[in-house]
């Protein structure tokens, strides 16, 4: 049997080195690779944790608001305007299932019939209700919810009841925006004729159905 050539013995030897070189650099870049992954992984993991944390505080934070409220407007035997901060001579409604406090403001303080421009250039219930806002309830989400009566619309540039209530809406909300609530914060809506709160049948319902509604949402 023929012996092997030694330098044919080297060239092997060298090349299987090289693919074991070759080998482990491949498996050393996989496990730095599946190392990163197991990182980023774990970093998401912990965000998760800590936002998940975050929203059951603040859920528990807003239950108690909530809870608060309740207890001074029935066991305290407060009434709603004063319980949530905005003071006797506002209509304030708290309705504690669905968390939110709704400042409604009659159509006549704020705009001409069939106008959906602010009276005046600074509105005194407006700046108040924003105070309150600003001052107890920072950060919480606001709808601004415009309503008309029945009567159709006459002569004026409207289309009907829906897009006046809107107009009205984001009227206001645009004035509250300039004041300082966030754009995020706030959303404005308008429902027309269809929700009303009283009975279209008498001058006094229709007056009472002309509003706009600030809702604070407490959770």
């Amino acid at each position: 049997m023929r012996a092997a050539n030694p330098r044919t013995i080297a060239l092997c030897l060298a090349l299987a080195g090289v693919m074991l070189m070759t080998g482990c650099t491949d498996w050393k870049k996989k496990y730095e690779a599946l190392n990163v992954e197991h990182q980023n992984l774990q970093g998401l993991l912990e965000r998760e944790r800590t936002d998940k944390g975050k929203l059951a505080a603040q859920t528990a934070q807003d239950q108690q608001t909530i809870a608060d409220l309740q207890a001074q407007i029935e066991q305290r035997k407060q009434s709603p305007a004063d319980a949530t901060g905005f003071g006797e001579g506002y209509d304030v409604a708290f309705d504690a299932a669905a968390g939110t406090v709704t400042v409604t403001l009659n159509n006549s303080i704020l705009f001409d019939s069939g106008k959906a421009t602010l009276k005046r250039a600074n509105i005194t219930e407006l700046d108040h209700i924003y105070s309150v806002i600003k001052s107890k309830y920072s950060g919480r989400r606001i709808d601004v919810v415009g309503h008309t009566d029945t009567d159709p619309i006459a002569k004026s540039n409207w289309a009907d009841n829906w897009e006046l209530s809107a107009e009205r809406a984001l009227t206001v909300t645009r004035y509250l925006v300039k004041k300082g609530i966030p754009e995020d914060k706030i959303k404005a809506s308008g429902c027309g004729a269809a929700r009303p709160i009283a009975s279209n049948s008498s001058a006094s319902g229709k007056a009472k159905n002309r509003r706009v509604e600030i809702v604070v949402h407490l959770r």
